[in-house]
């Protein structure tokens, strides 16, 4: 019993093998991002199955525009994270429970602009995007229901990642597997029996979402021994406000490029007609479990230099970034196998339409090896996030999608022009794609052993 008690107490990553910590640390976060990516996979396989492949496409046109919605949320989640985790390294109570207490009322605050701000555009955009007729008003509904349940979204990501900093990845994982179940019962509910369609699985998302957030605050409110969390507290002091935009605007600037990368090449895949889209969406799908060990190691490793960083144990960051990194390599290349052998027996479950199989096939044996170079990347970039330098992972985004991937997508498509292809060759997408992940571990590696992350530190 004491043992499964341990689970869910927050861990010291300053002390112990850094391999042990990492893994230990990262397998919750494993199981725990498979368990969201369920949220959209369970999604695009109930109105795939129930409802059709128009559907299917629809709710992957609506995700790069709900991505980019939500880049505060992001940015919140992001500097917060690196703040607990080097205030809990240090020991710093006081500067801990004005951190918690500060992003909580922020993310009420960003929750109500994107529920009054963003629903009205959301049709606008899609039509600027070229989405084709025949999903656009399931896209619409789709993501005007999201935006309206913004809240329980960004309550669950940031205090999941509250307790993340402070060592605990169980906690957030078991909260998000009660809400997983709940969210794939009320799909079938809503979309199989209620006949709702594509806004019956935004309707379920939203709920399940609600559901863990509120797990995530009870939770936070029970560490009583770590931080205080009353009246006082909420009150958001300038200093940590401060801290909080300048080591999270970074990171929701990374994602704001990535998302205006994403919805300009969705433009872009858009115009090679629904097919291909419903095909797209089912290689992201899979792509989104394909990066899951990535973005956990990533996350660990966050958490890691944070504490240690706060520690004043530069020694084992380093140590522990290249343990992390190889680790994370090796799993990688792995997953890479798995998608080569089995990626047909994955892409049925999405889809009885046998081309569309095919197809998607064919674009994720394209990707697949890019998954070993993001590997590289998100343990690195997770190790100078956590050390606060969050600006270079920022810069590196932004040359290599920007300046990069989107000439290169469009640039495939203008070559390879032909009278039987008026918009080109549709593989335009993921090579370019490809090409961005191996240039983005490169860079990262670069900018790691230059080793400007060293002197970032909040606690300097």
């Amino acid at each position: 019993m004491k043992s499964i008690k341990a689970l869910f107490k927050p861990t010291d990553m300053t002390v112990g093998k850094p391999w042990k910590s990492i893994i230990m640390f990262s397998i919750p976060m494993v199981i725990g991002n498979i368990a969201q990516q369920l949220y959209s996979t369970v999604d695009s396989i109930v109105v795939g199955h129930y409802v059709g492949d128009n559907a299917l496409a629809a709710v992957g046109s609506a995700t790069p525009l709900f991505n980019l919605l939500l880049v505060l949320f992001v940015g919140i989640s992001a500097g917060v994270g690196i703040m607990v985790a080097q205030y809990f390294g240090a020991r710093a109570r006081e500067e801990l429970s004005s951190t918690i207490g500060t992003c909580i009322t922020l993310t009420a605050l960003a929750s109500l602009f994107i529920m009054l701000a963003a629903p009205p555009i959301v049709k606008p955009l899609l039509r600027v995007l070229n989405t084709p007729d025949e999903i656009l008003n399931d896209c619409t509904n789709y993501l005007v229901i999201m935006m309206y349940g913004a809240a329980g979204m960004a309550y669950y990501n940031i205090l999941s990642g509250i307790l993340r900093g402070l060592g605990d990845s169980f906690s957030a994982l078991l909260y998000l597997l009660v809400a997983t179940v709940l969210n794939i019962a009320l799909d079938i509910l809503f979309v199989a029996k209620f006949k709702l369609g594509v806004a019956g699985v935004s309707i379920a998302t939203v709920i399940a979402q609600v559901v863990s957030s509120v797990l995530c605050l009870w939770k936070l409110m029970h560490m009583k021994d770590l931080f205080d969390l009353g009246k006082k507290e909420l009150i958001m002091t300038k200093k940590h406000l401060s801290q909080i935009v300048k080591l999270g605007l970074p990171s929701g600037m990374t994602q704001a490029i990535f998302s205006s990368a994403m919805i300009v090449v969705q433009s872009l895949t858009n115009q090679f007609g629904t097919a291909f889209i419903a095909a797209n969406v089912i290689v992201m799908r899979v792509d989104g479990f394909a990066m899951m060990p990535n973005f956990s190691f990533g996350t660990a490793m966050t958490t890691y230099a944070g504490q240690n960083i706060g520690a004043g144990r530069l020694d084992r960051v380093k140590t522990g970034a290249k343990q992390g990194t190889f680790i994370a390599v090796a799993c990688s290349a792995f997953i890479t196998l798995i998608i080569l052998l089995f990626g047909k027996y994955l892409m049925a479950i999405f889809t009885e339409t046998s081309s569309l199989v095919d197809l998607s096939v064919y674009l994720m044996r394209i990707l697949a090896v890019g998954y070993i170079a993001m590997a590289v990347t998100q343990s690195l970039s997770g190790v100078m996030r956590g050390a606060g330098d969050t600006m270079t992972p920022m810069w590196i985004s932004l040359c290599t999608t920007v300046l990069l991937r989107i000439p290169l997508a469009y640039g495939i498509s203008y070559l390879t022009r032909t009278p039987q292809l008026p918009n080109g060759r549709f593989e335009c997408i993921q090579i370019s794609l490809l090409i961005t992940w191996v240039m983005g571990a490169v860079l990262t590696a670069i900018f790691y052993r230059v080793g400007k992350w060293k002197n970032k530190a909040i606690m300097n």
